[in-house]
């Protein structure tokens, strides 16, 4: 190191220079043996030494005032030193002195020290005297605020002096007595702020109308958030120290609180007494929760009191009260981790016995509880008491029908004279009014409905139902019951799969509800299709529904009450469906029940009017629609498939026919009837429907039967098979998966109803034409035609026709849509004229008069049907001009066919001529055979002959 200039050498070092330096000089002078040699080492070690020595002067002089102050400090410390060394001395001195002393007066000096311990205890308990004076008023305020862990602390270490280090203070006994109390006390009050949080602190208000939402919703959003801002109990952290702060309110966090509260009922040592307490509480507290909810939702809902209101209010009540359940169970939860944590740290003793954890109740005792309630709910709601009693079952199986569509023409016995009531009053407005007016005033009397003691057990009064009971509240409040059912058997995992709940409702809905469906749609639809007691025939078919419902069905024309009837119930049966999607095939079956007993009924009320006679016999049109060739032959008519494609489906191409193809295909329809009645000799007797409100009847089931098996076919269209349906065709579907089998005994009813329908539409076709044969058939056979000049009127059964057609074409235009209307009396005309042309080979001869009656018949009868079907009919005109060839000389017919061509067939020219000659007895049998070998000469030469 340098300083100023100069190196500054660490003194240690230096010394050990210095020693070394001496002993290289001693060593070098004894060993020198050449004095001349020592002269010289000492002079070089003087003059070295008077250097040291000069340069030691020097730094006197430099430091010499440092060197001063150094000297005195050095001199008072020695003085210190020494005065210190005699007041030790002294000290020492004095101390064996008090020494001697103090063991002279032992005995005093030990009665002082305990008279000071004991001033001092005196002073420690009055201190604590003064602190427990002051407890009941400090509990109190702790109490207020709610900040129970300190004021269970305060109390318990109160007690716990009063018995310990002071319990023999006998002013303090009154203290003591009213501190025990409080503790006592204090026990209750944390059980019942524990039920206040589970309970009354409950979410109720947030599931009334307007503010619920879907129960996946609220179960999701307690899985993610908790409940009102609490963690889900495995989410909580239990290790952590249970602390309370003074300067905040403790329910701001509702799981904090609960912790404190069972921890203060662990100071006080009353565990296992809590949990007994809680467990005791559950369903009355619940019941308590209903009947809150209960009179909420009344005040929220008291204007409303029509039955969808009503079905909602019971919704949201019971919404609400599996979201206030859910919050109960989710509260419980948190209070059993935060007993299980004390039980497990074992730290809990009662007599010195650990308590165990089979002593507290568990999550199944809650959800055990919940079920309870909830079921004795239902059983108030679902009026299962009353129901019970006069349960019907319900059908569990529906065998596939083997229906056959002509099953209808077994054999019927016959049918008595029907008694028809002249008029009714109960659809007059004074009748509706009064049972408007009964109805509503009973809409909501819950009087004696509800058992009393079902009532005092849930808590309720008679007035605070939130809607009248009713096994069909069910369908309101299926699919949020069974979703809260699989929320509790995933909660406490049920042993055998089902939970008491699941079974309650199974057993309602499969020993009640079905049943009394069932029972309700046969009672129903029973009375639509009663049978008359006064002649036992069936009253189904008779009574349309007014035009208000036509309207409202948005249809043209009326429709039975019964198919009305029966479609309604069954569209509340599908509407059960899926209301109540488990149990799917059973309403299906009922669907397949009802469509096979109202099919039955519809055909043995057809059976009452196309059969006549007790024998097996029916109209002629009935058998005629039952024969396979005819009916094919019809349904494949342009008309009939004109039909089908306005009902939806599309005409193909290739059935497009042209008018000369249509023309050919009525006269082979008027050829098959007219071969099918006049190949015997005798007329139609009474083989006919003489009463016309009878086709009305047909014309009405026809309409019925067929807007009824649209209706059923598009429902059935909607469904699909269990077996083959993927789950996201099941989640997207309209209705469940049902059985195959059922499903398909389904399809094949509404088939027999669509088949019903047509052979109704076929028999009225074919009716208003033998309607014709039945008229038109004796005009021929019957009538004279070579009459005097003043028989010229048209004759008697063509009128009775005209009125028999003006009397169909009335009821059929009201009951039938107009393309059906326009079906039934098309190409009549043709039918009329083939009949007429085909009849003159009855005729056994005519006259100019004769001509002129039968030429007044056509055209009477061709302006009935102008005025029926709006067009000229030119069938008649040509058949008029049929027979006015008998004006003509069969030898000029024949030569207007070589000129002109042939306007009729072969066979009516012939008839023409043989009617020719029967008419003009001078003509020989030799005649006639010559004409009709010219005729056929003429004919089959000529470019239009056949």
């Amino acid at each position: 190191m340098e300083k100023n200039g100069e190196k500054i050498v660490n003194p240690a070092a230096k010394g050990r220079e210095t020693s070394e330096f001496l002993m290289a000089i001693v060593r070098t002078l004894s060993t020198s043996a050449d004095f001349e040699q020592r002269e010289k080492e000492k002079a070089r070690i003087e003059k070295t030494f008077i250097q040291s020595d000069k340069r030691l002067g020097e730094l006197v002089s430099e430091n010499y005032q440092e060197l001063a102050q150094i000297t005195q400090d050095f001199s008072t410390i020695s003085k210190s030193v020494n005065e210190a060394r005699e007041k030790i001395k002294k000290i020492k001195d004095d101390l064996s002195s008090c020494k001697t002393l103090l063991h002279c007066k032992r005995d005093e000096l030990r009665r002082l020290w305990i008279e000071g311990v004991e001033q001092k205890t005196m002073v420690a308990m009055l201190d604590q005297i003064e602190q427990i004076k002051e407890v009941p008023t400090k509990l109190d305020n702790l109490l207020l605020k709610k900040h129970y862990l300190h004021g269970t602390e305060l109390v318990v270490n109160a007690v716990a002096k009063l018995e310990n280090q002071l319990v023999g203070v006998e002013a303090l006994r009154d203290l003591k007595a009213e501190l025990i109390t409080r503790k006592e006390q204090l026990h209750d009050v944390l059980i019942e702020e524990l039920n206040k949080q589970i309970y009354i602190k409950s979410p109720n208000l947030s599931s009334l109308p307007g503010k619920r939402g879907s129960s996946v919703m609220k179960q999701d959003t307690l899985k993610r958030k908790g409940i009102n801002g609490i963690p889900a109990p495995e989410k909580l952290e239990f290790g952590k120290e249970v602390k309370e702060d003074l300067n905040s309110n403790p329910e701001d966090d509702p799981a904090h609180f609960i912790a404190i509260l069972v921890e203060s009922l662990y100071m006080l040592r009353k565990i296992p007494e809590a949990a007994e307490g809680l467990k005791v509480k559950i369903q009355p507290e619940l019941s308590a929760i209903v009947a809150r909810t209960s009179q909420a939702i009344l005040e929220s809902s008291s204007n409303q009191m029509d039955s969808s209101s009503q079905s909602q209010c019971l919704l949201d009540f019971l919404e609400s009260i599996f979201h206030q359940f859910r919050f109960v169970a989710h509260m419980h939860k948190v209070v059993l981790r935060n007993l299980h944590k004390i039980i497990i740290s074992g730290v809990f003793t009662v007599s010195g016995v650990p308590v165990r954890q089979e002593c507290l109740y568990d999550m199944t005792d809650v959800w055990s509880k919940i079920q309870a309630v909830v079921e004795l709910l239902l059983r108030e709601y679902l009026d299962v008491e009353n129901t019970a009693a006069s349960r019907q079952r319900a059908p569990t199986s529906f065998d596939e029908p083997s229906t056959d569509i002509n099953s209808f023409f077994a054999k019927k016995r016959p049918a008595k004279p029907k008694k028809m009531a002249l008029f009714r009053f109960d659809a007059s407005i004074h009748a509706i009014s009064t049972n408007s007016y009964v109805d509503d005033s009973r809409a909501f009397d819950t009087g004696d409905l509800f058992s009393s003691s079902l009532l005092a057990e849930m808590g309720l009064e008679k007035n605070q139902m939130v809607c009248k009971p009713s096994v069909y509240n069910i369908t309101a409040i299926f699919k949020p019951l069974e979703s809260f059912i699989r929320e509790i058997e995933d909660a406490i995992a049920c042993p055998d799969g089902t939970s008491s709940l699941q079974a309650f409702v199974t057993d309602f809905v499969q020993n009640i509800f079905l049943g009394q469906v069932h029972y309700t749609v046969l009672t129903s639809i029973g009375s639509a299709t009663k049978v008359d007691e006064e002649d036992e025939s069936f009253d189904a078919l008779r009574h349309v529904v007014d035009h208000k419902t036509q309207k409202e069905l948005g249809v043209s024309r009326p429709l039975l009450t019964s198919t009305v009837t029966v479609d309604k119930n069954l569209q509340e049966l599908r509407e059960l469906m899926q209301d109540l999607p488990d149990y799917a095939d059973q309403f299906l079956n009922m669907i397949c029940n009802t469509l096979k007993e109202y099919k039955d009924t519809c055909h043995s009320a057809y059976r009452e009017i196309v059969q006549y006679d007790s024998d097996d016999r029916r109209v002629i049109s009935a058998m005629w629609a039952k024969d396979e060739d005819i009916s094919r032959f019809l349904r494949s008519l342009p008309s009939w498939r004109s039909l089908q494609s306005s009902s939806g489906q599309e005409l193909a191409t290739d059935d497009v026919c042209s008018e000369e193809e249509i023309k050919a295909l009525n006269s082979k329809e008027a050829q098959i009837l007219i071969s099918n009645l006049t190949s015997s000799d005798g007329l139609i007797q009474q083989e006919i429907i003489t009463d016309v409100t009878q086709m009305r009847t047909i014309a009405n089931v026809h309409e019925s039967v067929e807007w009824f098996s649209n209706r059923m076919k598009d429902f059935s269209n909607r469904l699909c098979a269990r077996t083959n349906t993927t789950p996201a065709e099941t989640a997207a579907a309209e209705y469940p998966p049902v059985s195959e089998k059922t499903l398909s005994s389904l399809r094949n009813l509404v088939k027999d109803f669509q088949d019903l329908a047509e052979i109704c539409l076929l028999l009225l076709h074919l009716e208003v034409r033998v309607h014709c044969f039945y008229f038109l058939l004796p005009v021929a056979k019957q009538s004279n035609y070579a009459g005097p000049i003043d028989d010229l009127d048209p004759d008697s059964n063509v009128l009775k026709l005209n009125k028999d057609l003006s009397s169909m074409e009335e009821v059929l235009q009201q009951s039938l849509q107009p393309k059906k209307f326009k079906y039934i009396f098309e190409s009549l005309g043709f039918l009329v004229a083939s009949i007429l042309m085909n009849s003159i080979q009855y005729m056994k001869k005519i006259n100019e008069n004769g001509i002129k009656k039968m030429c007044r018949n056509l055209f009477a009868i061709q302006q009935n049907l102008t005025n029926i079907t709006m067009s000229r009919e030119p069938d008649l005109d040509h058949a008029r001009q049929y027979y006015e060839l008998l004006y003509i000389n069969p030898d000029d017919v024949i030569t207007m066919i070589a000129e002109k061509g042939s306007q009729y067939t072969f066979q009516e020219y012939t008839e023409l001529i043989k009617l020719h000659h029967r008419s003009h007895a001078a003509l020989s049998p030799s005649q006639l055979e010559n004409r009709m070998q010219k005729l056929k000469d003429v004919f089959f030469k000529t470019p239009n002959g056949d």
